[in-house]
């Protein structure tokens, strides 16, 4: 098995890789829509609205919650869950960040 580079990189490059892997499959960016809209959410409202089978969104989720983006918790039979604002807003500063990066770069 090959050794991973990863940590080669600067700290701020592999945290935006890791949000973008995070948000990767439209399914993903469908929870987080899903979960903007409420203060919180459980598990089945999320299937309601996903057209996938709730062990799927339960891999986004998990996937999702692996990146720090959203929280969940199990209140009794259900998983509630909610975007986690401060790793949220965290992801939006290192996007701009890296787009005003990009903006500035003369690559025409």
């Amino acid at each position: 098995m090959a050794a991973s580079k990863k940590e080669q990189f600067d700290k701020e490059d592999i945290e935006l890789a890791e949000f973008a892997k995070a948000l990767s499959h439209p399914a993903r960016v469908a929870i987080i829509k899903t979960l903007a809209k409420k203060n919180e959410c459980v598990c089945g409202e999320i299937v309601e609205v996903l057209p996938l089978a709730q062990a799927t969104v339960s891999q986004h989720l998990s996937e999702l919650k692996k990146a720090g983006l959203i929280q969940g918790r199990v209140e009794g039979q259900n998983s509630c869950y909610c975007l986690d604002q401060k790793t949220f807003d965290k992801f939006i500063k290192a996007f701009s960040k890296f787009s005003e990066k990009i903006k500035s770069c003369d690559c025409r």
